[in-house]
C-alpha cells in the first residue's frame, strides 16, 4: 500500500459582506472576530497522482476557493492560485475539490461565506522528492 503524504491547510483572506475586512481580531469576551472555514475531511480526497508518485515528484498547488456560509465550496469558484509546476498535480488538486468539506467561516461567531486560500501540498513520506518552485 502506498503512503501518502498530503496536506490540505485552509488559510482565510476575508468575508464577503459586511466591513469587507475579513482579518482576524478579537472580539468583544475575546472571541476572534472572524475564524476562516475548516477542512472537516477526516482522510483527503485529493489523490497523487501515481506517475508523479513513482517517480519522486512534490509539489505545492494554491487553489482559491469560495467557501459558503453552509462550508460548501460554491461550484465553479475554485481556480488555480499557484500552480506547481506540473499540470497532472494541478489536475490533481482541483480534481478532489469536490469531495472537500468545511466548517464555515465564522464572524463573530455567525457562518459567513468567504474566499479562501488552499495549499495543496504533494511530498512523498521519505521527503526525497524533486519539487519546482
Amino acid at each position: 500500500m502506498r503512503v501518502l503524504a498530503l496536506t490540505v491547510v485552509a488559510l482565510g483572506l476575508g468575508c464577503r459582506g459586511g466591513d469587507g475586512g475579513g482579518q482576524p481580531g478579537a472580539g468583544e469576551g475575546g472571541e476572534t472576530a472572524f475564524q476562516p472555514p475548516v477542512a472537516t475531511n477526516a482522510e483527503t480526497p485529493i489523490a497523487y497522482p501515481a506517475a508523479l508518485f513513482a517517480d519522486g515528484i512534490e509539489g505545492t498547488v494554491v487553489l482559491r476557493l469560495f467557501v459558503d456560509e453552509s462550508g460548501n465550496v460554491v461550484p465553479d469558484s475554485t481556480v488555480i492560485a499557484e500552480g506547481s509546476g506540473y499540470p497532472a498535480l494541478d489536475s490533481a488538486a482541483l480534481a478532489g475539490v469536490p469531495q472537500l468539506r468545511f466548517a464555515p467561516a465564522r464572524r463573530e461567531g455567525t457562518p459567513v461565506a468567504t474566499t479562501v486560500l488552499q495549499p495543496v501540498q504533494f511530498r512523498l513520506p521519505d521527503g526525497g522528492g524533486s519539487e519546482r518552485e
